[in-house]
Order: structure tokens, then sequence, then C-alpha cells
């Protein structure tokens, strides 16, 4: 009978130290890669298009100032043209009329599958 109880304890714990910890792995590996098949399937949906402004029309620079022009070279609106080399924006582009009355994006919401 002690034979048969200590086959038992070291059964339950190779299941407490071993089987319990791998199926906890297992199905995080298994929610993680759902996670990562969505956020594949959101990045192939088409991207907005971004209205850009033309700032050097608004702020009326010369031509002389538009070839050395980041934004005017650029496809980004202004302030994302000019960030720092941090990802900052620069102090004279939080006070600009282009990046105040820029619309804000709007997030799409979408119900929640189960």
């Amino acid at each position: 009978m002690e034979t048969i109880t200590s086959i038992l304890v070291v059964i339950a714990g190779l299941l407490i130290r071993l089987a319990i910890p791998i199926a906890f792995t297992a199905l995080l590996i298994f929610f993680l890669r759902k996670l990562d098949a969505r956020w594949q399937a959101e990045a192939e949906l088409p991207q907005a298009d971004v209205q850009t402004v033309e700032c050097w029309k608004i702020k009326n620079c010369p031509p002389e100032q538009l070839e050395n022009c980041v934004a005017y070279q650029s496809t980004l609106p202004c302030w994302q043209a000019k960030r720092l080399p941090n990802g900052y924006l620069r102090e004279e582009c939080l006070s600009c009329e282009i990046f105040t009355e820029a619309p804000m994006p709007a997030l799409k919401t979408e119900p929640r599958r189960i």
C-alpha cells in the first residue's frame, strides 16, 4: 500500500511540476497566435487616405525655401515630416494653425467576436 501511495505522490508531483506549466504555456501560445492573426488581418486592411495640407501655400514660402523643405518633399503632413529624431513634435508645430486645425483620425470600432 505504501508503494502505491508513493507512486501517486510522484505522479502528482510531476503533474504539478511539469504538466500544468506546459498546458498553461500551450494555452498562452494559442491565444497569442489568435491575437497575432487578428493584428495581421488589421494590418492588411486598406489605410485611410489622409489629406495633406500644403503648409507652404498657407505660409507663402518662397520657391527657394521649398527646395530645402522636408514637408514639401514628403507625402506626410508637415508636422509629421518635421518631427525631431526622437519622435517629438517641434515647438513651432504645436502652436501652428495647420496642426491645431487638423482633423482627428476616427477610430473604427468593430463588434467583439467570441
